[in-house]
């Protein structure tokens, strides 16, 4: 049920207007508003995207589900565009970022055809916008409902993979907000190519272009900017490698969320299948090391360490070297050492994600003490136990303090898409307002509606 279907678009005018404009900060509290002169770059960008709100807030379910399709047809119809494109992006990348990463901007028919997809089944999901999420009635009469409503101007500020840029534009439109996006220097030519197709899209529906908007300056400044537009961004994103996620977290003035960094763990019990397990660890670590939901570590029971770190070696290393694909590189703790030699651990590898093919290997008592490392030196983003003992499996999962835990299964699988929710925004490794994959639900907020027949307190 939507509780604005029979009611007019919302007019900008619902809005406080910004703190910039006739802002004056009280005496002594000059660092709560930044100056007007911080937005050089990006304030105009900011006002379009704004003022496009209202044009986003007027229209319909149905209205907004037939432009997000026609968004996915723009997609594919500039394939071509978007592959030059990208390219360009491609070959200036292959002295500045590493192979492995490189992998994460690549553009293919496949891949855009699959950025197509994503938009198609966000344009499927139920509207998350003015749904009534709770109602009750008090005693003095009043009816108060709890309404489902768009956050308004939604930055995302990310590096490498251009496919963010259709995944983001898509989400926050059918969630009723503005998005800014902002990519690294590395994707530039990909992402305006893509806003391109989407803003195409756009126009064939009469809508504004600054709904989909794209911060082209990519230096440090206009990151900086983005992070202090109190009064014109809503919500901040961000998504990349740790250095930008502490960046934002530790610098913005807007809300913003805290994404991403996978540290992801796999602990094989004493009473694991071995072979479910190095299936599952060989697909974790191997199928795209440079995305977060990767394996980053293996913790080993010491039952079947003698056992399973032989076949670790063996699938991970020899076969993939024998295969022509790159091993991955072991980095053992001295309990593993003692049963097969290899690269000694540091202590900083426990705490690092790689991003590559290595992986940090460490022998541990039992499932309690897998815990313990577990969050000791997660970053909260998905961890799997493989056993057949449900008792180990209950524990795991209860004492675990990450946003995606597993039993028997691939961290891989943390992922909006794969979790039903169409593409997502980020993985949110905070606890507040969202966690895990966000998707439709996670970019809108709420407001009470209490509606009266005439009471006053």
């Amino acid at each position: 049920m939507h509780f604005f279907d029979n009611m007019p678009p919302f007019g900008d005018s619902c809005y406080p207007p910004p703190i910039y404009e006739g802002y004056e900060p009280p005496k002594g509290k000059s660092d709560f508003a930044p100056d007007p002169s911080d937005l050089m770059l990006t304030r105009p960008l900011l006002e379009e995207a704004r003022a496009a709100k209202s044009a986003l807030a007027g229209l319909t379910t149905e209205e907004k589900k037939a432009v997000l399709r026609t968004m996915a047809d723009c997609l594919l119809a500039d394939t071509q565009a978007i592959l030059a494109a990208n390219a360009i992006d491609l070959e200036a990348a292959q002295d500045t970022i590493a192979p492995v990463m490189q992998d994460r901007l690549r553009l293919t028919e496949g891949r855009i055809q699959d950025m197509a997809k994503g938009i198609l089944e966000v344009a499927d999901l139920p509207d998350p916008v003015g749904r009534i999420l709770s109602t009750h009635t008090l005693p003095n009469g009043l009816e108060v409902s709890k309404v489902s409503v768009p956050l308004g101007v939604i930055a995302i500020i990310y590096e490498s993979r251009p496919n963010v840029t259709s995944d983001a534009a898509s989400l926050t439109f059918q969630a009723g907000s503005v998005c800014v996006l902002r990519g690294g220097k590395e994707s530039i030519h990909s992402n305006t190519a893509i806003v391109a197709a989407l803003h195409k899209a756009l126009e064939q529906h009469n809508l504004p272009k600054a709904l989909v908007s794209l911060v082209t300056n990519t230096s440090r400044d206009s990151a900086n900017e983005l992070m202090q537009a109190v009064g014109y961004i809503d919500l901040l994103i961000p998504r990349g490698g740790a250095s930008l996620i502490q960046t934002v977290v530790n610098s913005a003035k807007v809300p913003c969320i805290q994404t991403g960094t996978g540290i992801c763990h796999i602990y094989v019990d004493g009473k694991a299948d071995l072979d479910k397990a190095i299936t599952i660890l060989n697909n974790a670590k191997t199928s795209r090391p440079s995305v977060c939901n990767a394996c980053e570590v293996c913790l080993v029971s010491k039952d079947v360490a003698q056992d399973f770190l032989p076949m670790i070696r063996e699938v991970l290393g020899r076969k993939r070297f024998e295969a022509g694909v790159e091993p991955v590189e072991l980095r053992l703790d001295p309990r593993a050492l003692e049963i097969m030699p290899g690269i000694p651990a540091s202590y900083d590898d426990f705490d690092t994600e790689f991003l590559d093919y290595i992986l940090a290997v460490a022998v541990v008592d039992d499932v309690k003490e897998a815990i313990a490392h577990i969050n000791a030196h997660s970053t909260g983003h998905s961890e799997a136990i493989i056993t057949e003992d449900p008792v180990a499996a209950a524990l795991f999962t209860r004492m675990v303090d990450s946003a995606a835990v597993y039993v028997n299964a691939s961290t891989r699988f943390t992922d909006g898409g794969q979790f039903g929710l169409g593409c997502e925004m980020g993985i949110s490794t905070q606890k507040l307002h969202a966690r895990g994959p966000m998707g439709l639900e996670e970019l809108t907020s709420y407001k009470y509606v209490i509606t009266g027949t005439g009471q006053i307190r």
